[in-house]
């Protein structure tokens, strides 16, 4: 179990789960209804420490006030960062979090040496990103709703991502997403509704990608919310921006969904192996 760690931010404290380990520390930002609980399986592949924050709205920190979105997700990195030492990083972000790292490197490149964007960080073309829009009142239905901590758990279990990747690690995230039995999951769904559009029509991510950024590795998985393909990101979208952006290293992850690219051994292996060619490559 990783250690609790309280960072000062603006309107309070901002959670940061902690595993400890040698050399360069590892920033890892999780998803838009996720929580720090995304990466016991990347911490466990790694030697370096590992912080990882509940972001505003989320986990422990969901009662942090506004203002929320992509820039001031990307502030309150930044004081992680410094609270664990204040030397640059490898940022690990999967979905939301890669546009929040993408975000945090272009308004602080003197705190991040790299970033690894999971599955999420590059633009969407109008029409994913409509959809992306469309998705979002199931997910508002999942966050009102209350649940005993079985039921969440089996809401889980049935989900289409996990069917063949139910955890110990994956129980232990769905049991932290539910701090009160019964009670409602710990993202908030009006900070979930103010970051998604944020993220899809707010101009600090893309101010962020026309500047320079550190070394890039996009990891791709091919299965999407539902382990459907095509994934969130489709192949010839990803292939434009490879062509575009001939620095950013495409690496497909094969055998995972949007989830399980984080929330499974094979899935955070490939991040790892990420995160150590970029630590290598800036050392």
């Amino acid at each position: 179990m990783p250690d609790p760690l309280d960072v000062p931010v603006s309107g309070g404290s901002l959670r940061v789960a902690t595993w400890h380990g040698i050399g360069a520390p590892v920033l890892a930002i999780h998803g838009i209804t996720s929580s720090s609980r995304s990466w016991p399986f990347l911490a466990a592949a790694l030697d370096n420490p590992v912080f990882a924050p509940d972001l505003r709205g989320r986990g422990r920190s969901n009662d942090l006030p506004a203002p929320y979105g992509m820039a001031q997700h990307a502030d309150d990195c930044a004081a992680v960062i410094q609270a664990s030492g204040g030397v640059p990083v490898v940022v690990v972000g999967h979905s939301m979090g890669a546009f929040v790292a993408t975000v945090l490197a272009a308004r602080r490149p003197d705190l991040v040496r790299g970033l690894v964007l999971v599955d999420g960080g590059l633009p969407f073309p109008p029409a994913d990103a409509e959809a992306t829009m469309a998705g979002l009142e199931p997910i508002k239905q999942r966050l009102q709703a209350t649940y005993t901590r079985e039921e969440y758990r089996d809401w889980f279990r049935r989900h289409p991502a996990f069917g063949r990747d139910w955890t110990p690690e994956v129980e232990a995230y769905a049991d932290y997403d539910l701090p009160d039995d019964p009670g409602h999951p710990s993202a908030d769904p009006d900070v979930v509704e103010a970051d998604q559009v944020d993220m899809v029509q707010g101009s600090a991510f893309a101010d962020a990608i026309e500047k320079e950024l550190p070394p890039r590795v996009f990891l791709h998985a091919p299965r999407g919310f539902a382990d459907d393909p095509p994934g969130l990101y489709r192949q010839p979208t990803v292939d434009a921006y490879a062509a575009r952006w001939p620095d950013l290293d495409v690496r497909p992850v094969p055998d995972v969904n949007h989830y399980t690219i984080v929330l499974s051994r094979r899935g955070a292996d490939a991040v790892a192996h990420a995160v150590q060619d970029l630590l290598g490559s800036s050392a």
